[in-house]
Order: structure tokens, then C-alpha cells, then sequence
């Protein structure tokens, strides 16, 4: 598979360069030549194939020219080890419940793919790669659980002081090893912002090998298109699907797109944000504008400028009227949220995080503006436990406690405060690599 720029489609790499480089070098985005299509009979017969089948059949579609198909099924069937069920609140909405893995978030799918794809790239390299990688909450974690321990990988994360969750604090800065936590004083753009910088510095590439694990690396996002088919595969297939992503960077809903332009019938894409609606703003009036991330008690989806619109615009070819026909946008604030959470738990007996309560929010607002008779699907992206402290106050139950919490909680916080200076952060760098 050949990728390129999107901002320059003569600059043509194979997809190991993609991976390990994650950003071109004219501050764009990679993307395929061509996404490959399923075949038809696979969609036909789809609840024949296991959750770890259609991943490998998938995967092995963008690998297979690169990574021998023993390796890619060693690489994905690692990584899948745990499930994505479907579950129905109502007669129109579906819970895809994406937080049964180590970090109880659907970074986890990503990570531990994306983890194990770079390991077996670089490999035969006998120097560091170091991932550098912004979160605005669970992609930290998952990075840090997917990579821990890989001898010829360092990671560097960087995360907002303040505007993570503790359990998320935790489980990005209790590692140690080869894994770096950096407690940034900004908010996630600021983060995301000196990442792009680290790659874009001339003088820093020459002392390291740098490569990021957020969702403007490619393999992210094919990890995460696996479960839009196990979504699909759980729900009749007699009703059109629409999808309802809570979205912050957008790279969930990319992999969506990616599904779709692979065969999945998906009818409809749904994006449900806080009140950093720039993207819902975008689809009403046309046009972009980025601007500072408000803190929300969804902080995962604090992001004023998210990345992964500009792959959207690509992928459209930035035709905003078709990109407005194939998705809808709603925002939310946070008293909305809680008020979610405390409506579905008491008629449903369903506990929702903030950000799976706001996809909620959106599913159920496009199903009262529209007569498509979809079944929405609503991408639950993380426990709600991960956001006790923040809600508890909020609302009149508990929530459900998962043993593997207290695993994290209990163990030594390894963080290194830091300024949004980039100069700062490039320091750091460099004095890890002496």
C-alpha cells in the first residue's frame, strides 16, 4: 500500500514510512492511494467470521505488501483479545461498548495494534524510536499499556495539568520504563501543538528518530475501522445503520469513513461534541474555524482544532455539501451531559460517561429531526469510571467499579512538570537521548 500527503499528492511512501514517521514532512496528513475494497461476499456473510477474523481480513488489506499474513494475523489476533458487544437501550439506539480493554477505552484497540505493528518495523533497526504522543485523556493510557516494556521504543506523553481525570493520570504516569509522562501547563492543543513542532524541528530529527502514536498516525485508524464491522455484523442487517461518534480529534469518525469506503454499508455518520463544536459549526455554515478547547467534564473531546479534519476534507475532496449530506453535527454542554446520565440510568438502568452520554444526545436529537428510520449505533468510547471523581457530585448512584482500577490507583505516579514552551520540551528530548 502507497500513501501521500494531503498536503502534496506527489509525495508517495510505502506504509512502513508512513507508520514509523506518522507526519509528512510538509506538516500534512498520510493517506492511502486508495482504500481497498471488501469483498461483497464478506459484508453478505459477516456474521460467519469472529471479531478477530474480520480484523485480519482487514488488516491484511492495507499489510499484506508489507508484512507477511502469518505476521499480520500474530499482530492482530495479540491485539484483539478482547471483545466490542453491541448493546441495545432501545428500539433505535445501540451501545457499541469500546472500553473492555486493559485501559477500559477504545484507544486501547488502536494502541495495542498500532504498538505491535511498529515493533515489527523497526525491528531490524538497531537504534531508539521514540513515539511522541498529545492526549487529552485515554489515548495516554492506552499508549503507555500498548507500549510499555518494548526495549527499542521510548514514549513521550504529554498531557494538559489539570484537565485529565485522575484515574486517566494514572494510567499514563504509572509506568516508568521506557515510558515518559510529561504534565504540560496548557490544554491538549498546547500538547498536540509541541508534538507537531518536535517533528517539524530540523535540528531534533537529526539527533532522534521520532514517530507519534496519536491518530494522525495511520495506524490508528485502521485498528479502529475493525469495530465499525463488528457493530454491524451484531445488529439486523434488515435496517440501515447509521454510526453516532463522540468526537474530539476525529479520528473515530475518519475510521468510520475508511469502513465505509471499504464496503460497510453505514448509512449515516453522526458527530456528537461538547461545546468545542467547531466541527457541528463547520457543517453548518461551511466554514473552518479553529479556536482555543473549553475544558468540559468530556475532556477527551476538549480539542479546539482537531487533526484529523483536514483527512475529512480530503477524503470529500473539501466538497463541504457532501460532507454535510453524509454527516451530522450536534453539541452539547456539560448540564446536558449530567442530565443524561442521570435520565438514562434511572429509565434504562444504563450508566453512560460524559462523552458516550453526549452520542447518546446526538443519536436521539437525529433521530427526532429525521424520518430515515436508521438504527443508530452510538460509539461508547470509555468506562465511566474513568470519570467518577468528576461526575460523582453530579449524580444519585454509584458507578460500577472494575477490580483492574485499583491496579493503577495504587501504584507511583512518574510525571515530569513542563512549561508549553517548546524549547522546554525539545531539551527533554534531547537530554533522554544522551
Amino acid at each position: 500500500m502507497k500513501l501521500y500527503s494531503t498536503n502534496n499528492p506527489n509525495h508517495i511512501v510505502s506504509l512502513r514510512e508512513a507508520v514509523l514517521h506518522s507526519l509528512p514532512p510538509d506538516n500534512g496528513l498520510y493517506v492511502p492511494q486508495q482504500y481497498p475494497a471488501l469483498d461483497p461476499a464478506i459484508i453478505e456473510n459477516i456474521t460467519d467470521y469472529s471479531f478477530r477474523e474480520l480484523a485480519n481480513i482487514i488488516a491484511t488489506q492495507y499489510l499484506r505488501e508489507e508484512v507477511p499474513e502469518e505476521i499480520i494475523q500474530e499482530i492482530v489476533y495479540d491485539a484483539i483479545n478482547f471483545p466490542a458487544p453491541v448493546i441495545n437501550i432501545d428500539d433505535k439506539i445501540s451501545i457499541l461498548e469500546l472500553f473492555h480493554g486493559p485501559t477500559l477505552a477504545f484507544k486501547d484497540f488502536g494502541a495495542r495494534f498500532m504498538a505491535r505493528l511498529m515493533n515489527h518495523f523497526w525491528s531490524t533497526e538497531n537504534k531508539k524510536l521514540n513515539i511522541l504522543v498529545a492526549t487529552s485523556g485515554d489515548t495516554g493510557g492506552a499508549v503507555a499499556a500498548g507500549f510499555y516494556g518494548l526495549d527499542s521504543i521510548e514514549v513521550t506523553i504529554l498531557y494538559p495539568k489539570g484537565k485529565v481525570s485522575r484515574l486517566q493520570e494514572s494510567q499514563l504516569t504509572t509506568w516508568g520504563s521506557n515510558i515518559h509522562a510529561l504534565e504540560i501547563e496548557g490544554d491538549f492543543d498546547d500538547c498536540q501543538k509541541l508534538v507537531k513542532q518536535a517533528f517539524l524541528d530540523l535540528d531534533l530529527n537529526k539527533h532522534l528518530h521520532l514517530s507519534s502514536a496519536n491518530s494522525i498516525n495511520i495506524a490508528r485508524l485502521i485498528p479502529q475501522s475493525f469495530y465499525y464491522f463488528e457493530a454491524y455484523k451484531q445488529l439486523k442487517k434488515d435496517t440501515p445503520v447509521a454510526f453516532c461518534i463522540p468526537s474530539g480529534n476525529f479520528g473515530n469518525l475518519t475510521a468510520g469513513l475508511i469502513a465505509q469506503r471499504m464496503g460497510l454499508p453505514i448509512s449515516h455518520m453522526i458527530a456528537a461534541t461538547n461545546i468545542n463544536d467547531v466541527f457541528p459549526n463547520y457543517l453548518k455554515t461551511g466554514e473552518y474555524k479553529p479556536t482555543a478547547a473549553i475544558p468540559t467534564l468530556s475532556n477527551a473531546m476538549d480539542i479546539g482544532h482537531p487533526s484529523n479534519f483536514s483527512r475529512i476534507q480530503h477524503m470529500y475532496g473539501s466538497t463541504w455539501n457532501d460532507i454535510k449530506k453524509d454527516i451530522s453535527g450536534y453539541s452539547y454542554t456539560d448540564q446536558q451531559t449530567i442530565n443524561q446520565i442521570l435520565n438514562k440510568h434511572k429509565n434504562n438502568g444504563y450508566v453512560l460517561d460524559p462523552h458516550t452520554a453526549i452520542g447518546v444526545l446526538a443519536a436521539e436529537q437525529y433521530l427526532n429531526s429525521t424520518n430515515t428510520g436508521h438504527q443508530v449505533v452510538v460509539l461508547s468510547t470509555a468506562h465511566p469510571i474513568k470519570f467518577q471523581s468528576e461526575i460523582q457530585a453530579e449524580i444519585d448512584f454509584k458507578i460500577p467499579y472494575p477490580a483492574s482500577v485499583h491496579r493503577f490507583l495504587d501504584l507511583e505516579s512518574h510525571k515530569t512538570p513542563m512549561s508549553a514552551t517548546f524549547q522546554d520540551f525539545k531539551n527533554f528530548l534531547l537530554s533522554k537521548s544522551s
